[in-house]
This record gives C-alpha cells, structure tokens and sequence, in this order.
C-alpha cells in the first residue's frame, strides 16, 4: 500500500497503467497521502514535478494530476457512489493535447447477488477493450480470485489463506504458478507489539526477490530488509536494509540505508500550516537539502457555510 513507504513521492504510482499483476480494486482517502482532516486540495512541488490532488468531503481521492512540466501531464479521475468506486478515467496530455490512444478509462460494477464480486472492464479512449477483471470474494469477504480476460485469452489468479502457528500466509498463483505470497506475523520487542510482512515474489513459479517490512504503533514502518534470490544456494540473501524513525507525532525524522557497499542517511524537517488540521506543508531533507512542499486547501464546515 502507499501509505506503508515514507517516500511520498511514490504517490505517482497511482497514474500508472493497470500492472499486470494485481491485487484487489484499491481506493485512494487521505491517509494513503499523509494528509488529515477536512482537505479538499493538495498541491505538491518538487524538483521532479507537480502533483495535485482533489478529496471529496468524505476523504476519498477525486482527481489526481502529475505534471513533467507545463505542456506534458497525466491526469486521472476517479468517480464514486457513496464510497463504490465506479469509474477511473486515465488521461494523457502531451504538448497541451489530449492524447486518446494512450487513454483508458476502468468501468466497476459491484454484484452482490451470492458473495460479492467485483467486475473491472478497461477501454480505451479509442474505444478499444483491452482487459476485464473479475474479483470474486468468499463468504468472509476476502478475495478468492481474480479472472482476467483479454484479446490474448483468460487467466486465473487464485489467492490461497494459511494461517500456521499465529502466521497468516496469502498466496498468489496465475494459473496454478506462484506469483506472490505475502506472510504475517507477530511480535513484541521492547514491550511494544510488532508486525513482520514478509513478501516474497516470483517469475514463471522462480523465487526471485523478497522484503520484509517492520511495523510498529499506528502501522508506522521501522524496518524494511531486501533480499535477492541466490541460484547457488538456493536461498535468499539480505541485501539492503533501511530503518525509519518517527517523532512524537508520527512523523518520519529518520531514514537510514545499509548495504555491503552503501550507507546513507536521510532526515527530515517539517514545517505546518496553521490550520487546525495541523498538516505539513514543506519536508526538508538533508544533508541533500531537497524539500517537498505542499499547498493545501481546506473545506469549511457546513454550519459555517
């Protein structure tokens, strides 16, 4: 999930085409952008570009834009009833043009006539279907499958649950392969409750990388290890691993990076607006002293309306 990473430029992911591996329909509120309260607008500008982001009242993602420079930017709009996602529309603009050929829009219709099931049609602008995903949920309510057609065939992802001695496994597997499995766990370390997600993913049922993500209090991440699969000793073996440090108030002050040939140090300063949400409007980072800053608009409240 985005809100697992403290980078939050990571954000851009959201204005990606449909990978080819997926999860389950994800919806997008304010937390996933470490934003809180009434916001209803949220611009953010770095050395890499321009973000902006649109909420609705109830803190759902409306619109999101990513802008390379003044005439080339992705903009992405999603539609809601209540809080079903029913539409997102991806649009291209390149040299201030709307570009249809490399537009899609993702229509959902929700069933809920045995267990629920979710139905994801994508087109193209050009009018060109190009993929439909069927997730069906179990009684419990957790995804069980996800079916995948197009013009090349269907392919069917099952998601398996284990639970084995307190660890909860889910596994991923396209027509029987592995793809991904995902296994949590718990501990407590210092007096505090910790949750170890260790993912490990796969190529053609081939084990090739894995993490293992540290969670402390409110989901905040401590540790993240990285991990190559060894051919010769068919094992994984640790990489790079990057701790994070927060302050009283959640926030990340700390990020430390250690390889066998890199280390590196990042900390960051924030500075608040003064509105009562009391969210960040400029990150600093050192020593490479880069800075993130945000504009943030807010709602009023309707009785002041």
């Amino acid at each position: 999930m985005v809100k697992s990473y403290p980078n939050f430029f990571l954000l851009i992911l959201l204005v990606l085409p449909l990978a080819s591996f997926t999860q389950e329909v994800r919806i997008f509120t304010l937390s996933d952008f470490d934003l809180k309260d009434s916001v209803k607008t949220c611009l953010v500008s770095t050395k890499y570009g321009k973000e902006e982001y649109d909420f609705n009242r109830k803190g759902l993602l409306t619109k999101s834009v990513t802008r390379y420079n003044e005439s080339d930017y992705d903009v992405v709009y999603y539609k809601y009833q209540d809080s079903l996602l029913l539409e997102k529309r991806s649009e291209t603009y390149r040299d201030n043009k709307f570009d249809p050929s490399t537009s899609i829009a993702h229509f959902f219709e929700l069933d809920t006539t045995e267990n629920r099931k979710i139905t994801e049609k994508i087109i193209s602008y050009d009018k060109e279907f190009l993929d439909q995903y069927v997730y069906f949920y179990d009684d419990k309510g957790d995804l069980s499958k996800i079916v995948r057609t197009n013009n090349e065939g269907t392919d069917e992802t099952l998601v398996e649950y284990k639970k084995f001695k307190g660890e909860y496994t889910i596994t991923y597997l396209l027509n029987g392969v592995p793809l991904k499995s995902i296994r949590t766990s718990f501990q407590k370390k210092n007096g505090a409750n910790q949750k170890i997600v260790l993912t490990k993913e796969f190529l053609k049922g081939d084990a090739t990388k894995a993490y293992e993500e540290v969670f402390g209090a409110n989901e905040k991440l401590l540790a993240q290890q990285e991990f190559e699969f060894d051919m010769a000793t068919k094992k994984f073996v640790p990489t790079v691993r990057t701790t994070f440090d927060y302050d009283e108030n959640g926030m990340l002050i700390e990020e430390i990076t250690r390889g066998e040939t890199i280390l590196d140090k990042k900390e960051y300063i924030y500075q608040y607006d003064q509105e009562e949400g009391g969210n960040w409007v400029k990150q600093i980072i050192t020593p490479e002293n880069s800075y993130i800053t945000r504009k943030i608009t807010y709602y009023k409240q309707k009785n002041n309306k």
